[in-house]
């Protein structure tokens, strides 16, 4: 029997499996979907499509540069366990070495494309998860580039919890934007400086000020001054150049970058599972969901 594209679709979208392993499983079935399915859960490489609505929370972010380029990303995976495997963390290697080559510009178009063994990047994924025994997926990623007169900052935290890739225009200096990167860690700035916060978030932020000043029982006529006055301690929470520097309390960041006659053009904070809303596991109605399924 011949095997369609459409048949070898339906058999992915059943099973989770990549669509060579699927073709084969077709092939080898004679195009029977149950015992193809049998087939693939046989192989171990069916056990993917069983994962899809587990949360993939852990896992680890990384870094890698090559010249003038650099990717920084964060694959996930279910439990802290598997991102001490060296399997997954050979998987996060792997990743990282096709994005900074192919520089794709979306996760989507990242997964459609063929890595350098011939696989298709998803798929790739899903004979690790089939091997390892987890959910896993590349969650983020971003490709940045430089000129030979400038500096990638990269930081990785314990072991790749947090990761940190700054870029220091005019200067060569990578210990410097590495401690750059250090302080980006420690104190999650979203903004390199005052000029990238929207003026929504700002007047949003004035309106709260304005209120809490309202509600302390603040004179009317001294309000504003005092809300100028907060501003600018919500600046130094959310923009790097205003805080002042791990390194040395005695300085500003801005301060720092200007001693090393550079400027701070931009960066990229990666911490694992920042945003997931983890799912809290009731071990006994776990327990229980089995037994009813029995």
């Amino acid at each position: 029997m011949a095997v369609t594209a459409q048949m070898v679709k339906e058999l992915r979208e059943k099973t989770g499996a990549g669509m060579m392993d699927c073709k084969k499983a077709l092939t080898e079935t004679d195009g029977d979907m149950e015992k193809a399915i049998d087939f693939l859960r046989e192989k171990g490489i069916a056990k993917a499509a069983n994962k899809a609505d587990r949360i993939a929370a852990e896992g680890l972010t990384s870094i890698l540069t090559e010249g003038n380029d650099a990717v920084i990303l964060e694959v996930n995976s279910e439990t802290d366990f598997v991102a001490k495997n060296e399997g997954f963390q050979t998987l996060v290697k792997e990743l990282a070495a096709h994005l900074i080559k192919n520089k794709p510009a979306t996760v989507e178009e990242a997964t459609a494309q063929t890595m350098e063994n011939g696989a298709i990047v998803a798929d790739h994924i899903n004979a690790a998860i089939a091997k390892i025994g987890e959910k896993l997926s590349l969650r983020r990623f971003a490709v940045v580039s430089k000129t030979d007169n400038d500096a990638f900052g990269a930081y990785l935290h314990m072991g790749g919890r947090i990761s940190v890739l700054s870029v220091l225009e005019g200067s060569t200096d990578a210990d410097a934007a590495k401690d750059i990167s250090m302080h980006i860690a420690a104190l999650r700035p979203k903004y390199v400086s005052r000029d990238q916060v929207s003026q929504e978030e700002v007047e949003r932020e004035r309106q709260v000020l304005t209120t809490q000043a309202l509600n302390e029982g603040k004179p009317e006529n001294i309000v504003a001054k005092m809300v100028e006055g907060r501003l600018g301690k919500y600046f130094e929470d959310v923009c790097v150049l205003d805080q002042t520097f791990v390194k040395n309390p005695d300085q500003k960041v801005r301060q720092f970058v200007e001693s090393k006659g550079a400027t701070l053009r931009e960066f990229v904070r990666y911490e694992v599972g920042e945003g997931i809303e983890k799912r809290e596991d009731n071990f006994a109605e776990e327990v229980m969901n089995q037994v009813n399924k029995q």
